[in-house]
């Protein structure tokens, strides 16, 4: 698999230099080199494969200019003694990196990067020779002076992944400038390329480019997709840094020290422009003629200057088009000579002498050390990877360097809307332009608090963006880290970015207008049996997840972007900034207000807003009376934690408040909004300006509908007053299936829901159809889907975003409208997210909501500080469709069951049949595929309402040992049987393991769903893997169950946690997987407690948090 770098992404910059590039293919007079025979090529190149290697490397962190991913490159032996190999900066990495080195006969050595250029394309590794011993090979020679315009050469490497491949060209350039891959990743400068029609491709990054002596005359970095042309960096300075490496080491050590490399800069990118453009550009005659003498023959142009980072040594000396004629009174026309110049005066002063537009100027400036704006060390908290800006993208953005700049935003600040490659500049009121500052300001910051930030863009560099920046208040991350290169040992170690707290519980927000929230959680607080460790998706011992997939395809073809997992959903959010910004801007400035008088201001505010309400033009007598009721849903799923399936981070919805008293609120949502507990909610009221934290406290394990709890306290005395619960149809909670009016077809609702902006909007509407049975299919990744429901149809609605409530004309809540998500598919191969709206009948939440409240027996939860029990929910874990009685009549149904059928439900006039049972259900292989269920106890069933009347009804005699008598048509044949039902809780999954990247938990519903749990042991399931990590470089991915490790059997988490905890670092493990389509795999991985700790994150319900506990990882307190 080859690196995204090895490939141009655009080709209309290369378009612009294509006549330059047209006239500049001098060929050099055949000589010795060019006529090499086939014999001579044999012999080379049988020196030469041996000593080039597979690469397989993986970024576990992203970092600068690179994501977190996993890839396959070349690299090859340029010193056998010592353990050195020469590839490419962009596989080297210039962050944290766990790489392998395969020989051509199979053998794999661990290698360590040991040194990449801050600037040119080429880095080293290291191995230990001792290690391959059954394997003859030589170093390659490096040969930089070889390199000649009509040279033949060969590329061998691993391109496209073949892991040998031996590529034929002709060298037809040595002054190609430096290729253009990205505008906000890497590239290289200052220097000359050479260029072939090599038609090297991905996997071929670092191969050696050789003549037909076995020598290396250049390294192969790049290509150009639309063409066979390949990119080519010369040795020169490869062979100076070497020249460094070996002075500090005589042979292969264990203990590596770190070798200083002196680099030296200007911060200035210069180009090499032809003498007639030099001339357009204001060079005098004069001027030409003195440089053409003092130049070798045959030099073109001179070096004009380009671009001048800010803040940097030229940064108001020197100007784009400044044409440069000497350093230090030496006439200088190449970029060699000056790159070789600026790294021998490291921190000493030169002279310029340019010309700018015709005019000679002289400048003194103090050469800059390159590797002190080069960062070596970054900070990791909920995720986000954090560090001085580079030189690298200093020049790609025009920023100064050491700026503290987002390389991945991770959970906490892509929840507050700050994207990729942003320069933060105000954190919680302080002005941020160091890294230092910013650790500063969090170490002070409590578990939950909200802060204002201020950030800027690249492509948007003008203007600041503010934005609310809600701290974790769960445990979904490890607490921040500060991660900092080792170049002894090719690491990056990890220590606390500052001192750790015992953990407390936070308080609720109270006052609006308060900018920073009263908590008294530290953020640095973690759960008591956290041990010395670090995150999970990205680095060391770290646990931020960048990036996490459910796609069981190979990733290591190319990295995959984590924007692909965020482009996918329903109501996400399209922009880059959220509704918080709105706030962020004006909110300081009231602060002082609000101090002094609150109430006042709470109680115009509630004014201004009734006054709006009461005036809004044609406003329904059902919208006014439920808005007060309505709230606004904005959900966040921690990519850390994504289980169940969940199908996006980021969600939007309107709920209605069903349960509104002085000390609890419930409001109802459905699940396309709220799909998993393990998320943060965030509430914006309808009847009053404030948005607070909720917590979800049951998920309906059929339904497509959550109750999510807040606290009411929280709103203020005038905004508790402001919200109120909505009234239901036929009047309270405790109304039976007898007593509900239902809905008819033709009947007339209104339709009330709220928009972004929070307004109520509403529409009277007519039920077309008031019982229409759902039939949803399976999503590739199974999600939760809708089943054995029926929903309201209406004629006409607001599309498939909105949500609401459909009420009768005083404003009685008669359904939820809710969203469901399925998924459509074009072909074979080819899927999308949909959803669409309907209605759900109120009966199906209010027998769970009347528990609730009264307090029925169930596992105890704590909501606000008061433990509640939680209600429990009996259901037949069966998938059933209805079919209509003429077709069950054709498959032999007798006509005493059609009438008795007909006469029971004379409107729908169906039989339920089953569709399958959800595996490991009590029902399973009992009723098949195709079976009608005709009655339960003796009574006619004709709907899904009917089936859970039943399963309560069991509840409430206590006998039957919770089974049901069912009465089924199978086959022909009436058959009588006993089903047992299962009993489940609204908790959703409630653990989760993280092991060498892969998010392990229990099979939830939608996968047992499908029919299928594998006899070895079914309680290990991988839900999702992260980018970087283990997993991703070895192919354990995502749908299919961990059976086995090393032969040890893994039937549930607590059995799987018991085998992992005993694996060491570094160790090979065997593991054995089934697929969820049955197919069996044994696997081997490397795992990697640096980076990859194993860590548990599980919901404790006596604290109502997310507690996250380590299971195995390195100790470096004694480091």
């Amino acid at each position: 698999m080859g690196d995204p770098l090895d490939r141009l992404e655009s080709e209309a910059e290369m378009e612009t230099n294509s006549m330059k590039e047209d006239l500049c293919m001098d060929i050099d007079p055949p000589f010795r080199e060019s006529i090499a025979t086939a014999d001579d090529w044999r012999k080379a190149l049988n020196k030469v494969v041996p000593a080039v290697v597979v690469l397989r490397t993986t970024a576990c962190r992203a970092f600068d200019t690179e994501s977190a991913g996993a890839s396959y490159a070349t690299g090859f032996i340029v010193d056998k003694r010592r353990g050195i190999i020469l590839t490419n900066r962009h596989v080297v990495k210039p962050g944290p990196v766990v790489a392998e080195a395969m020989f051509v006969n199979r053998e794999e050595v661990t290698v360590h990067p040991v040194y990449r250029d801050p600037v040119h394309d080429f880095g080293f590794f290291r191995y230990n020779p001792g290690a391959i011993q059954f394997l003859e090979y030589e170093e390659i020679p490096l040969a930089p002076e070889a390199a000649c315009v009509g040279l033949e050469i060969r590329v061998v490497g691993n391109d496209s992944g073949e892991k040998v491949s031996i590529l034929a060209g002709t060298l037809a350039r040595l002054d190609r400038d430096a290729p253009q891959y990205k505008k906000d990743g890497y590239n290289d400068f200052n220097t000359f390329y050479m260029q072939a029609a090599s038609g090297t491709k991905g996997g071929s990054s670092g191969s050696p480019v050789i003549d037909w002596q076995g020598r290396a005359v250049a390294l192969n970095a790049g290509s150009k997709t639309s063409s066979a042309s390949a990119f080519f960096l010369p040795l020169e300075r490869v062979v100076r840094a070497l020249h460094f490496l070996q002075k500090g080491h005589e042979s292969y050590n264990d203990k590596w020290e770190a070798v200083s490399i002196p680099r030296g800069t200007l911060q200035v990118t210069f180009l090499h422009k032809g003498f007639d453009e030099t001339r357009r550009l204001g060079l005098r005659s004069e001027t030409e003629q003195v440089i053409r003498h003092a130049s070798p023959p045959g030099e073109t142009g001179m070096l004009v200057t380009d671009s001048v980072v800010p803040g940097g040594p030229a940064h108001k000396q020197l100007e784009p088009g400044d044409v440069l004629v000497r350093v230090n009174g030496e006439v200088l026309t190449q970029f060699l000579k000056l790159e070789t110049l600026l790294d021998d005066n490291v921190s000493k002063t030169i002279e310029l002498e340019i010309e700018r537009g015709g005019t000679s100027v002289i400048v003194n400036l103090m050469v800059q050390d390159l590797h002190s704006i080069t960062p070596d060390y970054f900070l990791e908290v909920s995720g986000a990877v954090i560090h001085p800006l580079s030189y690298q993208q200093a020049r790609n953005f025009r920023f100064h360097c050491g700026l503290v700049y987002v390389t991945e935003p991770g959970y906490m600040l892509f929840r507050a809307g700050v994207p990729r490659h942003a320069i933060i500049k105000k954190f919680a009121g302080e002005e941020i332009s160091r890294l230092e500052e910013l650790i500063a300001v969090l170490s002070k910051l409590s578990r939950g608090a909200r802060v204002p930030l201020e950030y800027i863009s690249y492509a948007d560099r003008h203007r600041r963006k503010s934005v609310l920046v809600t701290v974790d208040r769960h445990e979904w991350y490890a607490p921040p880290q500060i991660y900092t290169r080792d170049d002894c040992s090719g690491l990056w170690t990890a220590k606390p970015a500052f001192q750790q707290e015992s953990l407390l519980q936070q308080s609720c927000i109270s006052d609006i207008g308060r900018g920073i929230t009263s908590e008294t959680v530290p953020l640095s607080g973690e759960a008591p049996c956290m041990e010395h460790v670090h995150r999970t998706n990205s680095q060391g011992l770290s646990d931020g997840v960048t990036s996490m997939e459910t796609s069981c395809e190979h990733a290591s073809e190319e990295p995959a972007r984590d924007e692909s997992d965020l482009g996918s959903k329903k109501r996400k959010v399209v922009e880059e900034l959220s509704a918080d910004e709105v706030v962020a801007d004006g909110l300081l400035h009231e602060t002082e207000e609000v101090k002094k008088n609150p109430r006042k201001i709470e109680n115009a505010v509630l004014r201004d807003n009734q006054s709006a309400t009461a005036t809004v033009a044609n406003a329904s007598f059902s919208e006014r009376v439920i808005e007060p009721t309505l709230v606004m849903f904005e959900v966040h799923v921690p990519p850390s934690c994504m289980l169940d399936g969940v199908h996006s981070q980021h969600f939007f919805g309107t709920g209605v408040i069903l349960y509104h008293s002085q000390n609890m609120g419930l409001v109802a949502v459905d699940k396309n909004t709220v799909s998993v507990s393990v998320s943060d909610v965030m509430l914006s009221f309808a009847a009053f300006p404030i948005e607070i934290p909720g917590e979800v406290v049951f998920l309906h394990p059929v339904h497509n509908y959550a109750l999510v709890a807040y606290d009411p306290s929280a709103l203020g005395p005038v905004g508790a007053s402001a919200v109120r619960a909505a009234d239901l149809l036929p009047g309270g909670f405790n109304f039976t299936p007898e007593t509900e009016p239902a809905l008819r077809r033709g009947d007339s609702v209104y339709l009330v829901g709220l928009s972004r902006s929070l307004q109520a909007t509403s529409r009277k509407s007519i039920v077309t159809n008031p019982c229409a049975a759902l039939n949803i299919s399976s999503a590739d990744c199974p999600r939760y889907r809708a089943t054995n429901m029926e929903v309201i149809e209406l004629d006409t609605d607001f599309g498939s975003t909105f949500s609401g409530v459909l009420t009768d004309e005083l404003g009685k809540v008669q359904a939820i409208w809710g969203s469901f998500s399925t998924q459509l598919r074009f072909g074979c191969s080819t899927s999308e997210d949909h959803q669409f709206v309907r209605g759900l009948p109120v009966y199906t939440i209010s027998q769970v909501l009347d528990k609730i409240i009264s307090g029925v027996n169930g596992p105890p939860l704590l909501i606000n500080g008061v433990k509640r029990p939680m209600p429990l929910v009996r259901i037949l874990e069966v998938e059933l469709y209805p079919t209509l009685l003429s077709k069950a009549r054709s498959f032999g149904l007798s006509d005493d069951w059609v009438q008795a059928l007909v006469k029971k439900d004379p409107i729908r006039r169906q039989v339920l049949c089953v569709k399958g049972c959800l595996a490991g259900s009590k029902a399973e292989n009992l009723l098949e595929q195709g079976d009608m269920v005709l009655a339960i106890n003796k009574e006619p069933v004709t709907c899904f309402r009917d089936v859970e009347n039943a399963c309560q009804a069991l509840d409430k005699d206590g006998g039957n040992d919770g089974k049901l008598n069912l009465t089924i048509f199978r086959q022909g044949q009436e058959i009588d049987l006993l089903v047992g039902t299962d009993v489940r809780d609204g908790n959703g999954t409630t653990r989760v393991i993280n092991w060498c990247g892969c998010i392990v938990q229990d099979p939830h519903p939608a996968v047992r769903a499908l029919g299928f749990l594998p006899e070895e042991g079914h309680g290990v399931y991988v839900a999702r893997w992260c980018h970087g990590s283990p997993v991703h470089r070895y192919g354990l991915y995502a749908l299919q169950w961990i059976v086995e490790v090393n032969g040890k059997p893994t039937p549930d988490l607590d059995a799987f946690v018991s085998v992992t905890k005993e694996l060491e670092h570094g160790e090979f493990v065997r593991v054995r997987t089934v697929h969820l389509n049955g197919k069996p795999r044994v696997l081997t991985l490397k795992q990697d407690l640096h980076y990859w700790p194993t860590w548990e994150l599980r919901f404790d319900a006596d604290s109502a948090m997310w507690r996250r506990r380590t299971i195995k990882a390195l100790d470096y307190s004694n480091s």
